[in-house]
């Protein structure tokens, strides 16, 4: 199997060294050409909770040839429209695309390549990208028993899914799911919470924790997240053996520090990371700040419901990007006051 890796940003160098450690012949593709050159003579550098360097092989999208069995989509989606229409001419007509984006991108991955050829899911562990060759994994995943969820757009389970699964589970534990898009929707309120507090606050997800209001906005946030996703008719799936819409439970003082609870165990362990949102917008880009939050604010007016929390992180985020707000703990003040504190 011919397999592609678009996008070798934090995550996709991870998954890249990992992928080609196990054996499988995998190609890394990447528009960053100091980045590309240095995959290629000294191998993915792997640090942090890892210490792995990998021989791989990596190419800019122009020098792309043949077609792929197997494409890993790992670009931002703000890049979909460009990255689409290069990635076509080099897909056949039993090649699978399996988008590990952040959001909910499969419907429109599938609007370009076709339904028939799209599948998804998530990622459930971090990275952050430190310089040409080298990416950090921010956290130990010897102690996850699932690193991927993917799964078809319609649920139904069959030997293609089976076979992403198997090129994915190379590097741990993948698990499929015929509730994708709900499993979508969890890691939609996940990036929501700790990546639009990390971006909006130019904070590391520990001193999120470590704030008592910062830590609350993300209760609220969550809260928003689930309210829509059940109007939608979807039910996120258990994480960790826990149901994490409790994480959005606000219905008592009690559930809410229930939530604050389950917060602090998950980024406990992943304390020195901090969003790739935050990292775009340190280097002058775009965030997919209307892909994670704005994806819920957007969702949320069609269902009646109202993401003030939501609406903060994205007028918040939009407005450094406009360059007049600076990424700091400062922006803070621009957030409702949880009636819990």
């Amino acid at each position: 199997m011919k397999i592609a890796i678009y996008g070798c940003g934090a995550m996709g160098t991870v998954l890249g060294a990992y992928l080609s450690k196990g054996g499988l012949d995998v190609i890394m593709i990447d528009n960053y050409k100091a980045h590309v050159d240095k995959l290629n003579e000294s191998g993915a550098k792997v640090t942090l909770c890892a210490d792995l360097t990998v021989p791989v092989k990596a190419i800019t999208p122009e020098e792309m040839t043949g077609t792929y069995d197997l494409v890993f989509l790992m670009t931002k989606q703000t890049a979909n429209d460009e990255v689409l229409a290069k990635m076509l001419p080099y897909l056949h007509e039993k090649s699978t695309v399996c988008t590990l984006q952040n959001g909910v991108p499969e419907p429109s991955v599938a609007a370009v390549i076709g339904e028939k050829r799209t599948v998804g899911g998530t990622i459930l562990w971090g990275a952050t990208f430190k310089e040409p060759g080298v990416s950090e994994l921010t956290q130990d995943i010897t102690k996850s028993k699932v690193l991927f969820e993917i799964g078809e757009i319609d649920g139904h389970i069959d030997a293609r899914i089976k076979s992403v699964a198997a090129a994915l589970e190379v590097m741990g534990g993948v698990e499929v799911t015929d509730n994708l898009m709900g499993a979508r929707w969890l890691k939609v309120m996940f990036n929501s919470c700790w990546s639009g507090m990390s971006a909006s606050l130019g904070c590391t997800f520990g001193d999120i924790i470590d704030n008592a209001k910062a830590s609350a906005c993300m209760s609220h946030i969550a809260n928003e997240a689930v309210a829509v996703c059940r109007a939608l008719g979807y039910k996120m799936p258990p994480f960790r053996n826990q149901d994490m819409t409790a994480m959005g439970d606000l219905s008592s003082k009690a559930a809410f520090d229930k939530s604050q609870g389950i917060f602090y165990d998950i980024l406990k362990d992943l304390r020195p990371a901090k969003a790739s949102m935050l990292q775009d917008l340190e280097k002058g880009r775009k965030t997919e700040i209307s892909m994670i939050n704005g994806y819920i604010c957007d969702a949320g007016k069609k269902v009646g419901i109202q993401t003030p929390y939501n609406d903060t992180v994205v007028s918040v985020v939009k407005a450094i990007e406009g360059k007049t707000l600076a990424y700091e703990m400062a922006n803070l003040s621009r957030f409702p006051q949880s009636p819990f504190l």
